[in-house]
């Protein structure tokens, strides 16, 4: 009998509970529309080679030659003071660069690399820092499969630094890369 009497309180609570008269809701009016902006335009589609880079100089041939597509290099900035860590966007043109002379349009090409560096500090450490960055330019183009012996790497150093401020020894600390000729293992017939 005990659980007769826990069923029969259970359906009394259920019948007492729902019995009871409920408050009258307001309907709620639904809210005012908001003004919806335009969606913003569509980002444009990244180009097919960078624009600009940072710590490089290119040569008018290689830029021809590769397709690659550039803003005014004496107005894009370098190599950070004291530096020579590429940036995501040097890599980006070595890539392309890498392609060009394996495999593209300047296969078998030298390309010559100058390390520059601005007019501070003395001759013998800006011409280390030139070498250094033209060398870390050498070793990401060698990782991207261009063979050592169509890399030349120099250094000027300072020697034809222009600056006189920060903006313009910015246009100081590059490497330059340039085609010269043809390796002798790579000449055509």
């Amino acid at each position: 009998m005990p659980r007769s009497i826990i069923y029969v309180v259970l359906a009394s609570t259920l019948v007492l509970g729902c019995s009871r008269k409920r408050a009258p809701t307001t309907p709620v009016p639904p809210p005012a529309p908001v003004a919806q902006e335009a969606p913003p335009p569509p980002a444009p589609p990244p180009p097919a080679a960078p624009e600009t880079t940072e710590n490089l100089s290119v040569s008018d041939e290689l830029v021809k030659q590769c397709k690659l597509q550039f803003g005014n290099l004496e107005t894009a900035p370098r190599f950070h003071f004291n530096r020579a860590e590429l940036l995501p966007e040097d890599r980006s043109v070595l890539e392309h660069v890498a392609q060009c002379v394996t495999t593209g349009p300047l296969q078998g090409r030298v390309i010559e690399l100058t390390g520059r560096a601005d007019p501070r500090g003395t001759e013998e450490y800006n011409l280390g820092l030139g070498a250094r960055r033209a060398e870390t330019v050498g070793t990401y183009l060698k990782r991207l499969g261009v063979p050592a012996a169509q890399l030349s790497k120099t250094t000027r150093g300072a020697l034809d630094a222009t600056g006189t401020d920060e903006a313009s020894w910015r246009i100081d600390r590059r490497v330059d890369m340039k085609v010269t000729q043809r390796t002798s293992s790579a000449a055509a017939p």
